[in-house]
């Protein structure tokens, strides 16, 4: 690692692990559908890799878990497979153009078989996130847990992480090259190449 650049690393880790706090409290405070709490992960994880992106999300799990929704300590797993899965599609173009709803369901989908078996099988389905409701819904209809879970987690899950793709994308254009180059320690990340392929 650069000495030079470990200020930085450290700056954009801690800032994400915020991102992910304020996200995730505000979904809850609204009791939205999605959560909002792995904006920060995809953010690192696009500009430093896979390693790094796995740090932001433990860190906001174990703050909020402590501060706030005592639920995102458990799904602490989530957040380290959201992260190396957006580390290692943002360094390809899966992430990009016309390509990016199929790399937004390479990141989900691993994320959400931890997530949904966390939540049927510790939680029994139900959460203090406003998806909850939802699989209550399908539960009275006769769904069984399982599917029930599974099904709300995708679609919630997919949501959640298009918007946080998106948004980071977005981020990613606006930040000036040389801050970037900075911030990954003088190395040019192949995700930042300002390609619309």
């Amino acid at each position: 690692m650069n000495r030079k650049s470990t200020p930085y690393k450290l700056t954009i880790v801690a800032l994400a692990a915020v991102i992910n706090i304020l996200g995730g409290h505000l979904a809850l405070a609204l009791k939205l559908p999605i959560y909002l709490d792995s904006i920060g992960t995809v953010l690192v994880a696009a500009i430093l890799g896979p390693v790094y992106g796995i740090i932001p999300g433990l860190l906001s799990g174990l703050i909020t878990g402590v501060t706030g929704d005592i639920y995102s300590i458990y799904f602490a797993p989530v957040q380290i497979v959201t992260g190396i899965m957006a580390g290692m599609l943002f360094r390809t173009k899966w992430v990009k153009g016309k390509r990016m709803p199929l790399g937004v369901l390479a990141i989900t989908v691993p994320g959400t078989l931890v997530s949904a078996s966390i939540s049927a099988i510790l939680f029994g389905g139900v959460t203090s996130s406003g998806s909850s409701v939802i699989v209550f819904v399908l539960r009275k209809l006769g769904v069984s847990m399982t599917a029930s879970v599974f099904a709300v987690q995708i679609i919630t899950d997919y949501v959640d992480r298009f918007l946080a793709v998106a948004l980071v994308a977005v981020i990613l254009i606006s930040i000036p090259r040389d801050l970037l180059a900075n911030i990954q320690g003088g190395k040019e990340n192949g995700s930042l190449q300002q390609d619309n392929e």
